[in-house]
């Protein structure tokens, strides 16, 4: 009997039945709050009416137009509206399937922009899995390990995690810039470096929003050595940390701007973004792809824009963070377990640890199995596998953050009472 490969590894137990909106229905008869929206992708909440009926108009026209034989509306649709949104300058777009191509197409046109070999990136960054996407991810070996040699002209530099240096967020990004300048004298120098690749929030890496001032010293240092700076926005993008797009808490802008993920609500679609001068620099030939730009792919993502746009998610987004975090500050009072509670807006993270401040795994995972038993869907995340990651859809209402938090802390209390007491205790 066939089966799926043994490699791939569930977190949690459920077969889907259907899904609508904050909840998914299993087969097994139950209905679970679902704050991991398939990583992120399901922004508009589960099969959003508008967006099914979109999809479900396009199949009814044209399903594949591949996009350098024929074009179609739809794509050019999709175009005009993220023209909405894109940082002022970015107008020109390129499209792929997944956050993989994407990063992939990004740092090819720095590189041929530049004509430089190397890509500077930061500790704890995830930007895929294909071989040269694991090679530019330091979010934990197991995206890397086995199968090198990997791409070279990959340097990475100090990424400011406040929380595990123990230092406050002035102290963690002055040091993680100076880190960079050592790395020019040291590694790569400026005019071999082709690109700076950062997320506005790690994602993979422990849910760790960047700070504003770092991308800031990002900026001015892309700015003095004729770097490219790429924002991977695939997993903090489209209203997901309660502004459209993570990078704009802070006043820096990028030139290569990466999407994917919540812009289609759940269809296979991504893109980078660019200035016409900048996109014009790459070599004639380097972008394509069969299924890049689907048709049906597209039209779900102006119907995700529109949606986003007409009931204010980003706003929600904002919202419903705050509600959200507010109230995991307080089971982290509660909870020794936990030692630090982080996010925006509604990608949140929390980093379980011992007393000694050494990462918990073993809770971490405990915990997000207790929350499938309470109804409630969580990730782990993270080096060390120690946070969990709540990743709510934006149409997420109050009752249903209550809800959540309620069925997060049941798990925590769970697993707690159910944990050895340490002797001398």
């Amino acid at each position: 009997m066939t089966s799926l490969s043994p490699l791939l590894k569930q977190a949690t137990p459920l077969v889907v039945d259907h899904a609508l909106g904050s909840w998914i229905h299993a087969t097994d008869g139950k209905s679970y709050l679902d704050f991991t929206t398939g990583i992120g992708v399901t922004s508009t909440g589960h099969c959003h009416p508008r967006v099914v009926e979109a999809a479900r108009e396009q199949v009814g026209k044209i399903i594949h137009a591949q996009y350098t034989t024929v074009m179609h509306k739809p794509l050019l649709a999709l175009t005009e509206k993220l023209g909405e949104v894109l940082p002022e300058g970015l107008d020109s777009v390129f499209y792929a399937n997944s956050g993989s191509e994407a990063v992939e197409a990004a740092i090819r046109l720095a590189r041929m922009a530049t004509g430089r070999p190397n890509i500077v990136v930061f500790q704890g960054g995830f930007h895929g899995r294909t071989v040269a996407a694991a090679s530019l991810t330091t979010a934990g070996t197991k995206f890397s390990a086995g199968f090198s040699p990997l791409m070279s002209g990959v340097h990475m530099s100090v990424f400011p995690y406040a929380y595990r240096y123990g230092w406050d967020e002035a102290a963690a990004v002055e040091f993680a810039l100076k880190e960079l300048d050592y790395l020019f004298q040291t590694r790569t120098a400026p005019n071999d470096t082709a690109a700076f690749l950062i997320e506005p929030a790690l994602g993979d890496g422990g849910y760790l929003p960047t700070p504003a001032a770092f991308l800031e010293g990002l900026r001015e240092r892309a700015d003095r050595h004729g770097i490219q700076l790429i924002f991977d926005e695939v997993q903090a993008g489209v209203g997901r940390m309660g502004k459209f797009w993570g990078h704009q808490y802070s006043t820096a802008t990028p030139d290569i701007l990466i999407t994917a993920k919540g812009i289609a609500s759940g269809f296979p679609i991504s893109a980078i973004a660019a200035s016409t001068e900048l996109m014009s620099k790459g070599w004639p030939g380097s972008q394509g792809g069969t299924y890049g730009g689907n048709a049906v792919s597209a039209a779900a993502g102006v119907a995700t824009l529109d949606v986003v746009r007409d009931e204010g998610l980003v706003e929600n987004s904002r919202i419903r963070g705050e509600q959200l975090q507010t109230g995991l500050k307080d089971i982290q009072a509660r909870f020794p377990v936990i030692g630090d509670v982080r996010g925006k807006g509604l990608m949140q993270g929390i980093e379980f640890t011992t007393e000694d401040g050494t990462p918990d795994a073993a809770t971490a995972a405990a915990v997000q199995q207790a929350t499938t038993n309470h109804g409630l869907l969580t990730l782990t995340c993270g080096p060390a596998g120690n946070v969990v990651r709540l990743i709510p859809a934006l149409i997420v209402t109050a009752e249903e953050i209550t809800t959540g938090l309620e069925r997060f802390e049941n798990a925590i209390a769970t697993v707690t009472a159910a944990a050895p007491v340490p002797a001398g205790r």
